[in-house]
């Protein structure tokens, strides 16, 4: 039987991160998707941001991946060309209630040691946006945005460069635990099945990442995943012409999201979204009745905007292990050897700032890799 050093589930932007950063230092490196492409999933349905690290508790991985992967994903982006613009977010209290959350918010982003974090006073905020109503604003001018499948596209490029191999429409079908690794079943869009041995496997399966667990035997609840799904719109190019930076709202606490938000894109088009709302299971069709609400959300700060004004767009689910109303939860990034699983590494839940974490997560799933092999 075939036998590969490392196998790593999914081909999303984690799974690609991982494999890159494995195939500089580690050879006989093997991805399994089952879609046709790369990044099919979340890492395609997202608001394409580069985050700064404000909204996450201190001496957690959310918080330390964005802040490294902060740093790390503009360098990638300069060194291999990929499209992005720092343009700075502005965080809102379109009302008198939201100073004080909005402090707060502040008070966090000094511990977290974000960079350059600022509070803005009603008129600075005009100056930057005067089409935007509100009390009070939090610029962070280290968040951005960029081009995620061309970020993607390189991060393949490198791990194949390197002797790296991903066998697209393919889907793992079975987990036996063998002496010295794992055998893995694998079934092809021609539904024919076959088996090869592995030593180290990297759950990067993203929605699908606690079922992938539960196949090798770690079916726990603590690992289940609550499906959170944002819709998208987009705004008229008269009305996104108005906006220059990120928009966003105070976050609520414990909702499943950020709140909608203005998002511009790197053609010049403004989207709003996501929202929230936890599903059973995923569906990427857009409600399009939500868009009255979706209006009336940001009605109160960016005045003038109407239905007629917003069109749907794309949708995307969220991986999250905390449920609706529930506490915060940090990423799973574990090796499971103390639960007898030895070179089972499992990334479970990964959701934002994923996307801006993921070459810091890479760097720590490499670190856990290298000492087994």
């Amino acid at each position: 039987m075939e036998k590969v050093n490392i196998t790593i589930i999914g081909a999303g932007v984690i799974g690609l991160s991982v494999a890159a950063e494995l195939a500089r230092q580690q050879q006989d490196i093997f991805i399994v998707e089952k879609y046709p492409s790369f990044g099919q999933e979340t890492s395609s349905r997202n608001s394409e941001v580069i985050h700064a690290g404000i909204y996450y508790p201190l001496d957690t991985l959310k918080l330390k991946t964005c802040l490294e992967g902060n740093r790390l994903l503009y360098e990638f982006c300069q060194k291999h060309n990929i499209p992005f613009k720092r343009l700075g977010k502005l965080i809102i209290a379109s009302v008198k209630e939201e100073e004080e959350d909005l402090y707060k918010l502040f008070q966090r982003g000094r511990e977290n040691d974000v960079k350059n974090l600022e509070q803005l006073t009603k008129t600075r905020l005009q100056e930057l946006e005067p089409h935007i109503k509100a009390e009070a604003a939090l610029f962070l001018p280290s968040t951005g945005i960029f081009d995620t499948h061309s970020f993607m596209k390189q991060l393949a490029a490198s791990f194949k460069k390197d002797g790296g191999q991903i066998a697209y429409n393919t889907e793992l079908t079975k987990i036996t635990r063998i002496n010295d690794g794992y055998e893995i079943t694998v079934t092809d869009n021609g539904q024919e099945s076959f088996s090869f041995d592995t030593r180290i496997i990297i759950n990067c399966a993203g929605l699908q990442a606690d079922k992938v667990a539960a196949l090798a035997g770690l079916e726990l609840e603590e690992y289940r995943l609550k499906y959170c799904k944002g819709d998208y719109f987009r705004l008229a190019p008269v009305k996104a012409s108005l906006v220059n930076h990120l928009i966003y709202p105070v976050p609520k606490p414990r909702s499943g999201g950020l709140g909608i938000h203005l998002t511009p894109d790197l053609g010049g088009s403004v989207r709003l979204g996501p929202d929230d709302e936890y599903v059973q299971g995923i569906d990427y069709q857009i409600n399009t009745g939500k868009a009255a609400v979706f209006c009336e959300s940001i009605k109160g700060f960016f005045p003038g905007v109407t239905v007629e004004d917003i069109t749907p767009d794309t949708s995307g689910i969220r991986p999250k292990l905390q449920g609706p109303n529930e506490e915060f939860r940090d990423f799973v990034i574990q090796h499971e050897e103390s639960r007898g699983y030895p070179g089972l590494i499992n990334l479970i839940g990964i959701e934002s700032p994923g996307l801006t974490g993921s070459l810091s997560i890479a760097r720590i799933v490499a670190n856990l890799v290298n000492p087994l092999l």
